[in-house]
């Protein structure tokens, strides 16, 4: 694969990333090593984990998902030199009590301590790529259509918070910075502040984008390319409902797909991706993509393997057959008709999943 560069820091990716929120939850740490052999063996080279993860979260497996990675690095000493690993410090704990103990706020000494568990978790002396996982301030991310002024809190400012990264960055514990489910605005403060102060720029912004939602396309994009920030893609597949494998079956009727993240976890299917409109338009892509030859995990990873807006698409895996089949549809190309049929299937159902 070639490499990108993420925003104006050092780092080179391959555009598929490795996401890896399923190690310690729905993958054990034998087969999570394996998927990690495979993907370097396919020439993957950017991992992305979180300290929140295995996923969904639970106070049992926090941190879960960092140690495996960690164990495999300890085994693979050469691995870890062809990588470039991101990872994410949480922010408010969103009714997470294990986080923080429930705290509200993402402080300095928040980001600098949980840095510090994700190097020892990792076993590794810098994180290529730190994220703030979601903003500390109130904002429309997770299924939440507005921004509610009436919901605002008294929290660490953006200035603080990025102090806190620059000053791991002038450590020599990160070497880029990142930010995930963020909004125009937070991209422009962040970009607008570092400039003005003399801290770290971030390179990258995390948030879904998919066939289902691609709000990014509301304003972010723009943002983005203009402040020279790059787009990390998440659930590409719409957490599984751009496979196909809940066309028939729906989401919880009794032919579902018993294994499933979203058919298993109430609290997956409770957000944005459990919306039964989310899979009334996933249906309509899935068929678009069979009437075109493809599979519909096929067009869904093209969709965002080749839109220049993204710079990498996080794929995430339970088997090696998930693996192989997401990294083989790199391949594939999208007619100029097939992109405008998805594009008059958004025109008329939007974004059901933001």
């Amino acid at each position: 694969m070639n490499k990108v560069q993420l925003g104006s820091s050092d780092l080179q990716v391959t555009p598929v990333c490795l996401g890896t929120m399923t190690f310690g939850e729905q993958v054990n740490e034998a087969d999570a090593h394996a998927i990690l052999d495979r993907s370097l063996e396919c020439g993957v080279n950017f991992l992305d984990a979180a300290e929140m993860y295995s996923v969904p979260a639970r106070a049992e497996t926090f941190g879960a998902t960092e140690t495996i990675i960690g164990n495999w690095f300890a085994k693979r000493p050469e691995a870890r030199r062809k990588l470039v690993v991101a990872t994410k410090v949480a922010g408010p704990a969103r009714g997470m009590n294990w986080i923080r103990n429930g705290s509200p706020d993402l402080t300095a000494q928040d980001i600098v301590q949980a840095c510090d568990d994700s190097l020892k978790r990792l076993q590794t002396d810098v994180i290529d790529l730190y994220q703030i996982h979601w903003p500390a301030r109130h904002v429309p991310a997770f299924g939440i259509m507005y921004y509610d002024p009436a919901k605002d809190r008294p929290v660490s400012s953006i200035h603080h918070q990025l102090e806190a990264l620059g000053g791991l960055v002038k450590a020599g514990k990160v070497r880029a910075i990142g930010l995930s489910n963020e909004t125009p605005y937070g991209v422009h403060e962040f970009v607008r502040l570092a400039e003005h102060h003399g801290l770290p720029k971030i390179a990258t912004v995390q948030n879904p984008y998919c066939l289902i939602n691609r709000t990014v396309d509301n304003g972010l994009d723009e943002t983005m390319h203009r402040l020279g920030v790059s787009l990390l893609a998440y659930s590409p597949l719409g957490f599984g409902l751009l496979t196909g494998k809940y066309d028939t079956s729906g989401i919880t009727g009794p032919q579902a797909p018993a294994d499933a993240r979203i058919a298993k976890y109430e609290s997956v299917r409770g957000q944005r991706w459990g919306r039964p409109e989310a899979l009334t338009a996933a249906r309509r892509y899935n068929q678009l993509a069979r009437d075109n030859g493809l599979s519909p995990a096929q067009l869904a990873l093209a969709f965002c393997y080749t839109n220049q807006k993204v710079a990498s698409t996080i794929i995430g895996v339970t088997s090696l057959a998930q693996l192989n089949e997401n990294i083989d549809a790199f391949t594939t190309r999208l007619s100029p008709e097939l992109l405008s049929a998805i594009d008059a299937i958004r025109w008329e159902l939007r974004d059901p999943a933001l």
